[in-house]
């Protein structure tokens, strides 16, 4: 005799799972029972269904607040990289630092470019990869980071901000050497390279060389020091092209409804 699954109309349901903090299940518990009946699923097959949802939409939530304290954009994941772009890179490299292989490791990454390529966008993929990976991760433009050290200074907290730095699992310093290092901002860059070094995973992006790196730090011997553990221990990835952010521009039909909106 084939058993069918009511409904989930009750109010006590409702209040029940509320109380479990499962009150989302509601939004697909109806297509669910639909496919229960329709496939005549056992009643422990159709549990197992339901608390799977429950997981995967909690895991789901709980990665995205993660992403969000970690400063990852929310737009740049792997699954919202174009890849019809008009720019070139090393696909293998890049499926193989998507692996996470070099986190493991653990070495790092260099993300390299002209501006506008993309850069970006690929080192916050691969923060989402480690963050879903229930990995702990940091990214931040080099100089808010460097200029937020500094400021640390202030009320003696720079130590602890450096140790948490330090033991992150990857840690990605978008915009790196974009504008000169004054000597605070050079010691705590190498300051930082040190303690990870081989320790854990950093990845960077820059528009510069490396190479242009050194002439962009306050100190010779330190920059040196750097810039030689960053590299000596890092996958290059360079990609070349066209602008990425061309295609996001606003099309004529956009633009056109932008106006109307406007008048």
């Amino acid at each position: 005799m084939r058993t069918v699954l009511a409904s989930p109309s009750s109010g006590e349901l409702k209040q029940l799972l509320r109380q479990l903090k499962l009150g989302r299940m509601l939004d697909t518990l109806p297509e669910r029972l639909a496919l229960a009946n329709q496939q005549q699923l056992p009643h422990a097959d159709f549990g197992e269904l339901v608390l799977a949802d429950a997981l995967a939409r909690r895991e789901a939530t709980s990665a995205q607040l993660r992403a969000r304290a970690a400063g990852l954009d929310p737009a740049m994941r792997l699954e919202t990289w174009d890849e019809a772009a008009a720019i070139r890179y090393d696909r293998q490299l890049w499926n193989e630092l998507t692996s996470l292989r070099f986190c493991d490791a653990p070495h790092g990454a260099l993300i390299l470019g002209p501006v506008g390529v993309g850069t970006t966008h690929l080192a916050s993929a691969l923060g989402h990869i480690a963050i879903r990976r229930r990995r702990t991760v940091a990214m931040a433009r080099a100089d808010r980071l460097l200029n937020r050290l500094k400021a640390a200074r202030l009320d003696h907290t720079v130590d602890a901000e450096m140790r948490r730095l330090a033991h992150l699992d990857l840690l990605i310093l978008d915009d790196f050497a974009l504008q000169p290092l004054d000597a605070t901002q050079t010691a705590d860059v190498y300051e930082l390279v040190v303690e990870r070094h081989q320790r854990a995973a950093t990845v960077v992006t820059a528009n510069r060389e490396p190479s242009e790196w050194l002439a962009m730090m306050a100190d010779p011997l330190l920059a040196q020091s750097a810039v030689d553990r960053l590299v000596c221990t890092a996958h290059e990835l360079v990609i070349e092209g066209d602008s990425y952010r061309r295609r996001q521009k606003p099309t004529g039909v956009a633009l056109m409804k932008v106006r109307q909106v406007s008048t």
